[in-house]
């Protein structure tokens, strides 16, 4: 999981590193840090730690570590990375026809967002549909592609998947 913290640490030679290392001691992988010297409360600096580790449990251990070694911890937690992929519906559709299929959608795949655009001539039942769909896990791309897919053959629908940058 990657976790995201603010600390408070020591004004003093060699906080930071003493601050760093135990991420590496509970097998986690440091992927940024922001030591901000401008931010100061009663002669602690701020940092802002992302990094990697593979359990809750390495976490808590790294939060003990933290507090024996007197770093204060203001926030924690975990960051969520999201997939964002889009799909374009043409033909015979309704916002009710949209939302359900969304709805389906829900049940088995990890959307964090949706966001839906819909285009329309005057006087003609055909619509387009732009859907903007933020995905949890690369697993998800692959299972939307298919429900996408499925779902628009079954109720004979072009669709077309977003161009990947």
């Amino acid at each position: 999981m990657k976790v995201n913290a603010d600390l408070y640490v020591k004004d003093v030679p060699g906080q930071l590193v003493s601050t760093l290392d135990p991420i590496s001691l509970v097998e986690g992988n440091i992927v940024g840090v922001v030591h901000n010297r401008e931010k100061m409360t009663d002669g602690r600096i701020g940092v802002n730690i992302t990094f990697e580790i593979g359990s809750s449990e390495q976490l808590e251990k790294l939060k003990s570590i933290w507090k024996a070694k007197d770093v204060l911890i203001s926030r924690i937690g975990s960051v969520t990375e999201v997939l964002p992929m889009e799909y374009m519906l043409i033909g015979d559709l309704s916002a009710r026809y949209v939302e359900e299929l969304l709805e389906s959608a829900k049940k088995s795949i990890s959307l964090d967002s949706t966001d839906i655009r819909y285009l329309s001539r005057a006087g003609s039942k055909k619509r387009t549909v732009m859907i903007s769909a933020k995905l949890r896990d690369e697993n998800d791309i692959e299972k939307m592609d298919r429900f996408i897919a499925s779902e628009c053959k079954k109720s004979k629908i072009t669709y077309i998947r977003g161009v990947e940058e």
